[in-house]
């Protein structure tokens, strides 16, 4: 595709977000969530970027390029991640309300067809990185209460009630998934899992030099796992070199066992957040950058690392920033969040 010119921006802005060291409790938000754009009309998609606020969830279409605004909002989506409920009919997402501190976050709710907005939590914590169980009833979270002084591992039903914690590893937990009976995790930068009771922690990743800091914005080490559906496999990228800028991260899968690790891209993009598709076979994720060329784009792979291509349109603009792809239940769709900078 044409080369895009896009900011070059650190990939802390959507993997980092969850390594912060800073605390999180805080008033509580404003009830204002932002403002709120819900596509309900039959009209089919055209080949424009729908622009209604700073932030938005989007629905591409690969076959034909149509783009869909799902949700747009002035208030700061954070765009860690962005997933998918096993009926497809919700995402859910978490959203800096506007008007609040720059530690807050909230969890959010919404149809795919934009109809729906619900803030399911409502209080003076930092509350992120939602993802739902197989069967739609409960949502896992990050947050940090009472005197805890990092991010732990929580558990709420889908409306945002029965919220109890689940895991604390002793030290940060981030970028949770969860398929089957076991949740994924990074803790002391390796992926880890553990049952979806809280039990039975499992280190699966511990990369050489885990840990070694350098110019790059986090240090070596694996961030963001994904648990393939089946809950069998795990993808997740490894910040590999942090003596460049962009830390030189590539994606790798690895059995849930911690067995038969795979390298799939040998780029050292800024590049993350790798999702699956509900078949298994095909891989999304976002390259910020390669090298010094800005790109925030959307990347499609087979599961094996093979037909890895830039599936982007060629009509968004450079001023429009990818984050957070996933497939719709189907596979024939994709959401993700979008960003327009400066």
């Amino acid at each position: 595709m044409a080369e895009k010119g896009k900011p070059r921006l650190a990939i802390a802005s959507f993997i980092a977000i969850l390594i912060l060291l800073a605390g999180c409790s805080q008033p509580a938000p404003p009830a204002n969530a932002g403002s709120f754009q819900a596509n309900t009309t039959s009209t089919p998609a055209v080949k424009n970027v729908p622009h209604q606020g700073v932030w938005g969830i989007y629905e591409l279409n690969p076959a034909t390029n149509g783009t869909r605004l799902v949700y747009g909002s002035s208030g700061e989506l954070y765009a860690s991640a962005l997933r998918l409920n096993s009926a497809g009919s919700h995402l859910v997402f978490a959203q800096k309300p506007i008007g609040a501190s720059d530690d807050a976050a909230e969890i959010f709710v919404v149809r795919v067809d934009g109809s729906g907005l619900q803030r399911i939590t409502d209080n003076a914590y930092w509350d992120l990185y939602p993802a739902w169980s197989p069967d739609g009833s409960e949502i896992a979270f990050l947050s940090m209460r009472g005197d805890d002084e990092d991010l732990d591992i929580y558990v709420m039903d889908s409306d945002g009630g029965n919220a109890r914690k689940l895991y604390d590893s002793g030290s940060h937990d981030a970028d949770i998934d969860w398929a089957g009976d076991r949740i994924t995790f990074t803790s002391d930068f390796r992926v880890w899992t553990i049952k979806d009771d809280g039990t039975t922690p499992l280190r699966i990743t511990s990369p050489a030099d885990s840990g070694r800091w350098g110019t790059a914005n986090l240090p070596v080490g694996d961030y963001d796992p994904r648990l393939r559906p089946d809950g069998a496999k795990i993808v997740f990228e490894r910040l590999e070199n942090p003596d460049t800028a962009n830390g030189g991260y590539n994606i790798f899968t690895i059995g849930s066992d911690g067995s038969g690790e795979a390298r799939l891209t040998s780029t050292g993009y800024a590049q993350g957040l790798a999702s699956w598709s509900h078949s298994g076979g095909k891989i999304l994720y976002v390259v910020a950058a390669a090298g010094d060329e800005g790109k925030y784009d959307i990347y499609s792979m087979n599961a094996d690392g093979t037909d890895n291509h830039d599936i982007t349109p060629d009509y968004y603009p450079a001023a429009f920033l990818c984050h957070s792809p996933i497939f719709s239940k189907d596979d024939s769709r994709i959401y993700f969040i979008g960003q327009w900078w400066g």
